[in-house]
């Protein structure tokens, strides 16, 4: 899906209202009924609401809301920070029919902070509707105490669109703002909701699409993109189908003392579909390789004095290829600079589909346009310092930095890039970046980065196209690590673990892309992304 900055979303909105149509009345109604929905969900023990608007249309959302509410019998307080005559043309519209409702609105202003304070008090959820996507500086002044005063009360905040003070499209987030438990935005994800810091204010996102097609929302150019499982490309086997007919993929990886980054990949390729799977490794821990995971065949590669592979695993291999579909290659397999020139040389003449990955990838420090002589797919698999090191810069640290890495890498190789970490970036040239959701820190283990690669070379394997095969691989690794979280927890994760739930994450994929979709819910460091909005199941609560 389309990850919205300030400008799109204001796109989105005219043309939704001037082309399509739809009036934004109607909209502000679609929207508080979503916002009703989700609240009464997240939220069924509740009877009193405080309903915080500000004198736009994020504020008319606001009234609109409380009408909806009132209308369910909640007890409903208003408080609007602006005076009823300065009110937008539709917040002044909402503001009449609540009124007309019988429902009180309290304006607020500096001297009445403290009655303010009160009435948030005695709620039981407060709603922010204060400002929304078009706020793009700090809010400052008695307004800022509001936020300070919403902040403080003891019920659990809900926010419209976006929480206020932060801007829509940045994820750097200044000043003060709303700390929401859950954020209800429309048409599609903003990136503050997503990228930190500022996605921390948002808690859990629901999106609801406000009664628009998913063909309006993707009308546009966007150069980031949200991952998740409805999006994701996912076809049922073929019952007439055979172990040919979902690819071999050959494994070329380990060597002594790591023979289990061989291992991993091999069962993660495995886990992922793949119909064949070879490991090609040096011949001394190929009892290793054949001990951990049986289901694989192996392929002993001699080692030459001093280096751990050499000329002659080359020639083995060259005559190997034929008949393969795609190669994983990396992990394991050393550093020295006489296997560093042996991985280049293999690489750029490989014609097949290729996961690069770990050692693979540092085999290119400071040369990473040498793959542009690629004739293959290529998707490359860095951690921060492995791609600073391909690049030749500084390790990126943040989202801005990681996209603008992410991005850089793409064009100087002509590959397509998975930066892997928190939020796992998917870069290709020319085109956007696709942020992951999915995934939580107890994968920041030993091994989590080959149990990828191996999934990546099996979506290589069975046909699919490199940003194809890296979204599936990304997603649903992250995903097996969830459902592992959620089993056993984050502490004493190993990579194992996510192999081993990799059907379960398609099944709960496949599952997310057969059921109505009437929204979707995400949380920064949880994923059920697949969650719909209106079932009777809830996202998973935000870890703080």
């Amino acid at each position: 899906m389309r990850l919205l900055d300030s400008a799109e979303a204001r796109e989105v909105d005219r043309f939704v209202i001037g082309e399509i149509g739809l009036p934004s009345l109607v909209l502000m109604e679609n929207a508080a009924l979503a916002v009703a929905e989700v609240l009464e969900q997240r939220f069924p023990g509740a009877r009193r609401v405080a309903v915080v608007c500000g004198g736009g249309n994020n504020g008319g959302d606001g009234l609109a809301l409380a009408r909806q509410l009132a209308a369910r019998r909640l007890a409903v307080s208003v408080l609007l920070c602006a005076r009823a005559a300065d009110l937008a043309l539709d917040a002044a519209a909402q503001h009449r029919a609540l009124a007309g409702c019988g429902v009180a609105v309290e304006e607020v202003g500096e001297e009445t902070l403290d009655r303010a304070r009160e009435r948030l008090a005695r709620a039981d959820v407060v709603v922010d509707a204060l400002f929304g996507t078009g706020l793009t500086r700090p809010i400052a002044g008695w307004r800022a105490a509001m936020i300070e005063v919403m902040n403080s009360a003891r019920a659990p905040r809900l926010a419209i669109d976006v929480p206020s003070g932060i801007d829509a499209g940045a994820p750097d987030a200044p000043g003060p703002q709303v700390r929401a438990q859950v954020t209800v935005t429309f048409f599609a994800p903003k990136r503050s909701l997503v990228l930190l810091p500022a996605a921390e204010a948002a808690g859990e996102t629901w999106l609801a699409p406000l009664g628009v097609t998913a063909e309006v929302l993707e009308r546009g150019s966007s150069d980031a993109r949200l991952l998740a499982a409805v999006e994701l490309v996912l076809p049922e086997r073929a019952r007439e189908g055979h172990k040919g007919t979902f690819g071999h993929l050959v494994v070329v990886a380990g060597s002594p003392g790591k023979s289990g980054a061989a291992v991993l990949a091999a069962r993660g390729a495995l886990r992922s579909g793949a119909g064949l799977v070879t490991v090609a490794a040096p011949e001394a821990i190929r009892a290793e390789v054949d001990a951990g995971c049986v289901e694989a065949m192996t392929l002993p590669l001699p080692a030459e004095p001093g280096v751990r592979l050499g000329t002659a695993a080359a020639g083995i291999l060259a005559g190997f290829w034929e008949g393969k579909q795609a190669a994983a290659l990396g992990p394991g397999l050393g550093d020295e600079p006489a296997i560093a020139a042996w991985i280049r040389d293999l690489v750029v003449d490989l014609g097949l589909s290729l996961a690069l990955d770990a050692d693979g990838i540092n085999a290119f420090a400071g040369r990473a346009t040498e793959l542009r002589r690629r004739r293959a797919a290529t998707v490359l698999t860095p951690h921060p310092g492995e791609l600073a090191r391909l690049l030749g810069r500084a390790t990126p640290r943040g989202s801005v930095e990681r996209f603008a890495a992410a991005r850089d890498a793409a064009e100087a190789t002509g590959c397509v890039i998975v930066l892997k970490g928190f939020q796992t970036l998917i870069a290709t040239p020319g085109g956007p970046v696709h942020v992951n959701p999915s995934g939580n820190p107890g994968m920041a283990t030993a091994g989590s980065g080959d149990v990828l690669t191996g999934a990546l070379g099996a979506w290589l394997a069975r046909g699919f196209d490199p940003l194809q095969a890296a979204t599936n691989a990304v997603f649903l690794h992250g995903l097996a690590g969830d459902i592992a979280a959620a089993r056993q927890g984050e502490d004493g994760m190993m990579a194992g673990d996510l192999a081993e739930r990799l059907p379960e994450a398609f099944r709960r994929a496949r599952a997310a892309q057969s059921r109505p979709r009437r929204g979707l819910a995400f949380a920064v460091g949880r994923t059920e992304v697949a969650e719909l909005a209106g079932t009777s199941q809830r996202p998973p609560r935000v870890a703080r």
